[in-house]
């Protein structure tokens, strides 16, 4: 059977790969476009667009999508009838067995898969009306980079087999410049505005003309007059002339700027003058709602010359909420206060809708009445969430979080939220699940002593959120519940550039199911095994091999075994090989099993360039410096009796870490983007103190080195066979290209390179673990491989196959000695790595 279906398969693909299949013979489908400028061929996705037919998708080379539409056949019948009519046999035979109703549902079965595969892109013939419009589109392309006499010509290359290219022939000629550039200003009060300005046009005396330019210098100048108080300027009141008449290529450009508007008036349009606006009077409504249109306002208050109104009471502190109005009464008008105040009121996320509203006060032709309406969110909201989730850690699993939130709880919009969660996901240690809860209070403003609140001007959006919160997990480790408490401060400097100070964020990780340590690290057992039975050949006893397999004691006597052997001098010196595997194995023990508090002030600058979701063209680089237990640590004269620093009986993380990530993407056309990674992590212990294992660095998983598994790769150039492989110092760097294959099918080429290295000098660490300077940077590993990704736009499932290229642990030849589908890595993942 299996046979049969992959034969009925291959005869598919052959049958459809026939591409001009559905090709009459009079046309011919277009496989290629080339464009030509000044003879020399340009694949600049800039021009592309203006391309009116482009060739079917391509996929390695294939257009795949072509071949699935000639599996269908236009021929076929479009209706039951016409089915049963063109195959009575199959139609009656079904009918004679069930009804008529089956024989219908079995013809539209076959109809459905037919329009199935037609709904795939057909073949793209090429139609000489539109290689035309192409033409004029190149034209008038080139015309606006100034180029006003350039040529364009078209050519069709039409061959037998029904295939056909096209060629764009573009001569630019000689290009137009800017000559003498003359501002017309017609008002007094616009030309005093300008010249106060001091600004600087972007149209300059010998440069080429262009019209991006133009549009731009329209741009600065709508902005500088709208944001000094010219409420009514419209970029109807500009105006360019170019004298195009010149012989010698350079062109001269008078910039009008219009000193009136036309405004309707009893039927007739007056020229009425530009005049700078003040704003004379600001309500708030804060109750809005179109149903209530019309009936009265019952409450209000004046507070600092702005008037809350309510139809029923005003439920917000008029202190706090004037504080995201930027517009003051007797202020002039400005755009970039008017667009603060609406994206401030926005963010409070307390309104479902803020509407500002500008009407000129009558009597008055430079006075403005601004109105505010405030449509409120339902006080209390439940929300739930439920998601797929996966990490480096947890495998494909799902997850739940209801939460109650409370808008404008203590009358300032602040939000008071109150979260349950649940989790169920299968791990590599086998299945797992978590539960926890917390309470936020996210805060609009600075809430901070002596001041401090001030440094940041509210334009910024500062806020405040104070969190507190505890969770449990089972079978990720040795089971652990955490308790953490955070009052974290975030502005946005700019719209691109985001900081945030976290203050408190404070960590208590206690691990509850310490002894199946070595359940879980069953290779440090196996280590420990052979050194037990190392210890009993040197000292000619059977006592301690085997260690014992009892989950009650295995830890207890493995432990004290550990201990008996980092005492003992002459094994140390006979079995040094031996001795110090139990060392590292002790040493790992303690730094995993121990509980840890985890005391945290970290500073981050986040710059974001993307401006929408779908922007394929942006840069992200992200910042963060912390500090673990310093001021913890200056207060606490306590030490654990491994000489560690205690808080409270509770080991202290005492460490400084600094993470660094940057990512770029290019839009290089055809629905393709190209992007790249690059994170570097370093973290270094203080004063004794252990590293807590889930602040360490790994490396591998389906967000990471896609060609190891998660944790298994590193630390350096060792190859550990340990579960779970961690490090002090973190590289990794990866590259991406993707691309549309068929309809919500993506693919993906991409290159990952980095490592994990240790860097905290301890004695414990063998010389290939650490990173001792550039020459360790040998021990780079790269993988690389290929991936499908299934877009849903609001979800995106994704899965990689990684191959080991190059593995820094192997002796003599490191490059592709695995590089095979026997040993790759296959990922499974929800979004993009990166």
């Amino acid at each position: 059977m299996k046979k049969l279906s992959l034969s009925l398969l291959l005869v598919l693909i052959f049958v459809s790969c026939n591409s001009t299949k559905h090709v009459a013979e009079d046309e011919h489908m277009l496989t290629q476009n080339y464009i030509f400028v000044d003879s020399i061929r340009n694949k600049s996705s800039d021009i592309q667009k203006y391309i009116l037919q482009k060739p079917n998708p391509r996929f390695l080379d294939l257009p795949f999508a072509l071949y699935l539409h000639n599996i269908g056949n236009h021929e076929k019948p479009k209706t039951a009838k016409e089915w049963g009519n063109k195959n009575p046999n199959s139609y009656n035979f079904i009918k004679s067995i069930f009804s008529e109703k089956q024989s219908i549902g079995y013809a539209n079965s076959f109809i459905g898969l037919n329009n199935w595969f037609l709904n795939y892109q057909g073949p793209e013939i090429i139609n000489p009306r539109k290689v035309k419009r192409t033409e004029d589109n190149l034209w008038a392309y080139y015309k606006t980079q100034g180029y006003f006499k350039s040529k364009v010509t078209s050519k069709i290359n039409r061959y037998k087999d029904k295939k056909a290219t096209v060629e764009y022939h573009v001569t630019k000629g000689k290009p137009t410049l800017l000559d003498t550039i003359n501002f017309k200003i017609e008002s007094k009060v616009l030309d005093s505005i300008y010249k106060k300005s001091e600004t600087t046009s972007l149209l300059k005396s010998g440069e080429q003309y262009n019209d991006k330019t133009f549009r731009n210098e329209a741009s600065r100048v709508l902005k500088l007059y709208r944001n000094n108080g010219i409420y009514h300027f419209t970029e109807s009141a500009l105006g360019f002339y170019v004298d195009s008449t010149r012989t010698d290529y350079k062109t001269n450009v008078d910039f009008l700027i219009s000193g009136s508007r036309l405004v309707d008036k009893n039927g007739k349009y007056v020229n009425t003058p530009f005049k700078v606006q003040k704003i004379s009077k600001i309500n708030v409504f804060t109750d809005y709602s179109f149903s209530k249109k019309g009936e009265p306002y019952l409450d209000s208050l004046d507070y600092k010359g702005i008037n809350f109104l309510a139809h029923d009471k005003i439920k917000y502190n008029p202190k706090y909420l004037s504080q995201s109005i930027f517009l003051k009464p007797n202020s002039i008008y400005k755009d970039t206060l008017r667009n603060l105040t609406r994206n401030h009121l926005k963010s409070l996320k307390n309104f479902k809708s803020t509407n500002i509203k500008f009407t000129p006060i009558s009597g008055t032709d430079n006075e403005l009445k601004m109105d505010i309406f405030l449509a409120p969110i339902e006080k209390y909201t439940l929300g739930l969430e439920t998601e797929l989730t996966h990490s480096n850690i947890r495998n494909i699993g799902s997850s739940a979080k209801f939460s109650i939130t409370n808008r404008n709880a203590f009358r300032g919009a602040e939000l008071l939220k109150l979260s349950f969660l649940g989790s169920y996901f299968t791990s590599n240690s086998g299945p797992g699940w978590e539960v926890g809860t917390d309470a936020s209070l996210e805060i609009p403003r600075f809430v901070a002593p002596f001041g401090l609140s001030k440094l940041v001007p509210k334009e910024m959006s500062p806020r405040t959120l104070f969190s507190i919160g505890s969770s449990f997990q089972k079978n990720i480790g040795l089971d652990r519940q955490t308790f953490t408490f955070l009052s974290d401060y975030k502005w946005q400097y700019n719209t691109k550039k985001t900081i945030q100070l976290e203050v408190l964020n404070t960590q208590y990780i206690q691990n509850l199911n310490i002894n199946s340590y070595f359940s879980i690290y069953s290779s440090e057992f196996t280590n420990l095994n052979n050194v037990a039975k190392a210890y009993d050949d040197a000292n000619g006893t059977t006592t301690n091999y085997p260690l014992s397999t009892d989950l009650n004691n295995q830890v207890s006597e493995a432990k004290s075994f550990m201990n008996t052997v980092s005492k003992d001098a002459n094994f140390k010196n006979t079995n040094s090989e031996e001795y110090n595997t139990a060392l590292n194995i002790l040493n790992r023990y303690n730094i995993v099993t121990s509980d840890f508090l985890i005391p945290v002030l970290a500073y981050s600058f986040t710059y974001n360039s993307q401006t929408k979701f779908d922007d394929n063209n942006f840069s992200f680089f992200k910042l963060r410096v912390a500090n673990s237990g310093n001021i913890l640590g200056l207060i606490s004269k306590n030490t654990s009796a491994n000489g560690k620093k205690t808080f409270a009986k509770i080991p202290l993380a005492q460490y400084f870490k600094t993470d660094i990530e940057y990512k770029k993407f290019w839009d290089i056309g055809e629905n393709s983007v190209f992007g790249f990674r690059s994170f570097l992590g370093a973290i270094i212990p203080y004063d004794n103190s252990d590293i807590p294992f889930t602040k360490s660095y790994f490396a591998g998983g389906s967000n990471d080195i896609r060609a190891w598994q998660t944790y298994e790769l590193g630390p350096g150039s060792r190859n550990t066979g340990l579960e779970f492989n961690v490090g002090s110092l973190k590289l990794l760097t990866s590259a991406e290209y993707r691309f549309n294959v068929v309809s919500k099918l993506k693919g993906a080429l991409f290159i990952d390179a980095g490592n994990i290295w240790d860097i905290t000098g301890s004695s414990f660490v063998d010389e290939k673990s650490k990173f001792n300077n550039f020459s360790s940077l040998k021990d780079i590993a790269i993988g690389s491989g290929f991936g499908a990704r299934l877009d849903f736009s609001f979800l995106i499932l994704r899965f990689d196959v990684g191959f080991k290229t190059y593995e820094p642990y192997l002796t003599g030849n490191k490059w592709l000695k695995n590089y095979n589908f026997a040993n790759a890595v296959y990922n499974i993942g929800i979004n993009y790595p990166f």
